[in-house]
């Protein structure tokens, strides 16, 4: 999610289905909201700012980074680990290589997972199998995952994921 894309603390309480009056009485109190700031004032809920992540992990122009050496992020230089960054999942697979691929099955819209067993994509939900470029292995899904170029800095502390 992006700046543009970010949601003010007021949209999100109400999209939970607060109200006003409920919402009111949360900032009446100064309960632990800090909602007497502006919008500059809120963290930033996006990727980015310490969190190893920075760019756009979902929509239609992925386009981040992770950092390698953050430690929500260092289990990816180890072979067999994934992890799932906004709209991505990312892996490092048995082969040594960094994969990226949507994180939602075709077939109804469920998660997928890395197998670092079977060195594939799984969806758990109806069974259907991803080869680690994305194509059908075993439906029922019927299309592939779409995949994502990844490249690694020389350092190896740095992975770059795009569309």
């Amino acid at each position: 999610m992006n700046k543009e894309e970010s949601m003010k603390r007021g949209e999100f309480l109400r999209s939970l289905g607060l109200s006003t009056s409920t919402l009111m009485a949360f900032y009446c109190l100064g309960t632990t909201m800090t909602s007497c700031g502006s919008k500059e004032d809120d963290p930033d809920p996006t990727p980015g700012g310490g969190s190893g992540v920075s760019g756009t992990t979902t929509g239609g122009n992925i386009n981040f980074t992770v950092d390698l050496t953050n430690a929500s992020y260092s289990s990816l230089k180890t072979a067999g680990e994934y992890k799932i960054i906004g709209d991505v999942l990312v892996a490092f697979t048995t082969g040594s290589a960094y994969v990226a691929l949507t994180k939602i099955c075709t077939h109804e819209g469920n998660p997928v997972q890395y197998r670092k067993d079977l060195n594939d994509v799984y969806c758990p939900s109806h069974l259907s199998e991803f080869s680690i470029a994305g194509a059908v292995k075993q439906g029922p899904a019927a299309l592939p995952l779409t995949a994502y170029k990844t490249s690694l800095s020389a350092d190896g502390n740095t992975l770059t994921v795009t569309a």
